[in-house]
């Protein structure tokens, strides 16, 4: 039984680096659910690994950092495919080269960077793709984080950066009911073990303090975060609109568990 009825949709994904990226679980489940899966990757190299991964599938380059890059991934899609049924937009990057930093010493130039590369390409690529995308069921899912409001000194500027995205969901969420029914909705994780993940100043302490945090006393795991990015993308999802899923697995609600309290008064 196709539940998800994604047999034969086309599906562009943007932001596979590796086999452990949130990207790739994704476009995975979702060729293994039937969709022809086509990826935007930004290099060559990634290309070449993504190309291992799914043989099958086209890959195209675009750094996202550069519209005309944009605009030339946009004709190379639409080349190949008449309709785009769903986008995926897992797009994040920050310049920590700096070391820690106070959030207030924050450099200009890795703030706007960061916004570029993970807000506005969203936009960016909503806008060049607005007409090859599905007016009745497209559906674009960006990839966000479990909560803007915790403020982890770790994490710096990249949580204001992903309060941006969030906002931008429902800007274009908006924008879009104009002339179509496109979805625009995030998948909100809680911290995941990803190469990305790995680049944060001491982000495996967070993930360990996370984990214990949760209700399950187990992580989100990526291939969770996969799942519900296939659900938001399927028309079984086709009253969500302009919303953030929160994958906490309820660390939310758990701050004042037992264990974390004894642990912090020890």
């Amino acid at each position: 039984m196709d539940f998800l009825q994604l047999t034969g949709k086309n599906i562009l994904v943007v932001g596979v680096a590796n086999r452990k990226s949130v990207a790739w679980h994704t476009a995975k489940l979702l060729l293994e659910a039937g969709a022809n899966v086509i990826f935007s990757v930004r290099s060559e190299e990634r290309a070449t690994t993504v190309r291992k991964l799914a043989p099958e599938s086209r890959v195209f380059v675009c750094d996202v950092e550069h519209q005309d890059q944009i605009d030339r991934l946009k004709t190379d899609v639409t080349g190949c495919v008449d309709v785009l049924h769903g986008m995926v937009h897992s797009v994040a990057f920050a310049d920590y080269s700096a070391g820690w930093l106070p959030f207030h010493e924050t450099p200009r130039d890795a703030f706007l960077q960061a916004v570029n590369i993970s807000c506005y390409s969203l936009v960016a690529l909503s806008n060049a793709f607005k007409e090859s995308l599905d007016p009745e069921h497209g559906s674009v899912v960006t990839i966000s984080i479990s909560t803007t409001r915790m403020a982890a000194e770790n994490y710096g500027y990249m949580a204001p950066v992903k309060a941006a995205l969030d906002s931008s969901i429902c800007f274009l969420a908006k924008s879009f009911s104009k002339f179509s029914k496109v979805r625009f909705n995030a998948v909100c994780p809680g911290l995941l073990k990803t190469s990305a993940s790995a680049g944060i100043p001491g982000y495996v302490d967070s993930y360990l303090f996370a984990e214990k945090a949760t209700l399950r006393k187990k992580a989100v795991q990526t291939d969770e975060v996969a799942s519900a990015v296939a659900f938001m993308l399927s028309p079984r999802s086709s009253a969500i609109n302009s919303q953030g899923i929160v994958l906490d697995a309820g660390m939310g609600t758990n701050y004042f568990d037992d264990e974390l309290t004894h642990d912090s008064s020890e």
